[in-house]
């Protein structure tokens, strides 16, 4: 069947259409982005703004359509951490429902983390062993752990890193100090994963997410063009590299690298502290990139239930 996944998330509204059916590969049939940044939108009231929710209404209709002219059977619609968090989310998400028609599903954090879990386990397989999956957002880090496909701990951390660069880092590029006391609240935000994790005997440390596919490729991996199935790692040597020279480069100069986007390079250098933090204090030495994550969570999983029917 050809399904339609549509993933609002802290920076994209990003439509991903598939085709797929239980027991396969869900293969992409046409995606398209749109760059809200609605993290970016969120006033000091903790309220998306109007032009914020009239974006967001706009970039729904328009991925309705495209959903429709691709045929596609049903549309999974869903939201994470900034429609999460925002005050008025409820009335937001109800403008949506009556001026598009789609009913967009906002998913806890900890749903983020499990759905994310399962595309990482049903990538890697069994084999896999025990995984521990790291997955940083525009508003949250997600962490989860486990043998099976569902995790022992999942957990959802105010973490992203476009939360972080609003609301700790000013200046381009901001100060040393700035990124001292940015290191500083997320060691003490990680205190709650670390002691749910301490002791954990993981066998395949993985990271999803472009924030961390950017922060590889800068250390070396290879690029986007390689396709999907190229191994791609991410070392901590490396990473610790890559946030020496980012931290002093102003956001244009990180936008003219190679594999990173000129829309999220601002948000980068917080992307790399809470990678870098998390490594270190959860004892990773390397995390294996997948391309799959919780867009590709959600569409298992509606195969799952449609299979069980």
């Amino acid at each position: 069947m050809r399904l339609g996944v549509l993933d609002v998330g802290s920076n994209t509204v990003h439509l991903l259409v598939v085709d797929a059916y239980h027991g396969a590969h869900p293969w992409p049939a046409y995606s398209e982005k749109a760059e809200l940044r609605l993290a970016e939108r969120i006033g000091a009231d903790g309220r998306l703004s109007r032009t914020g929710a009239d974006a967001l209404v706009e970039a729904v209709a328009k991925a309705r359509d495209a959903a429709a002219s691709h045929q596609t059977e049903d549309l999974l619609a869903f939201a994470t951490s900034a429609v999460r968090d925002a005050t008025n989310s409820a009335g937001v998400l109800k403008r949506v429902r009556e001026e598009t028609g789609v009913d967009l599903q906002v998913l806890a954090g900890e749903a983020e983390a499990i759905l994310t879990f399962l595309a990482v386990r049903r990538w890697f397989g069994w084999s896999a062993g025990r995984l521990l999956v790291l997955d940083i957002g525009g508003g949250s880090l997600e962490v989860a752990a486990g043998i099976d496909e569902e995790p022992d701990v999942a957990l959802s951390l105010p973490l992203g890193a476009g939360r972080l660069t609003r609301e700790w880092l000013r200046g381009d590029p901001p100060s040393a100090h700035q990124v001292e006391k940015l290191n500083g609240y997320v060691e003490s935000q990680l205190d709650k994963a670390v002691s749910k994790l301490r002791g954990d005997d993981w066998e395949r440390p993985v990271a999803t997410s472009k924030t961390f596919r950017t922060l590889a490729r800068l250390a070396g991996a290879a690029p986007s063009a390689a396709g999907p199935t190229a191994r791609r790692r991410l070392t901590l040597d490396g990473l610790r590299q890559v946030s020496g020279f980012i931290r002093r480069m102003s956001s244009s100069a990180i936008a003219e690298m190679d594999g990173v986007s000129a829309r999220r390079a601002h948000q980068l250098l917080a992307g790399a502290v809470v990678a870098e933090t998390a490594m270190r204090r959860l004892g990773i030495e390397a995390l294996d990139i997948c391309p799959w994550a919780l867009r590709e969570g959600v569409i298992l999983r509606r195969l799952d239930v449609l299979e069980s029917v």
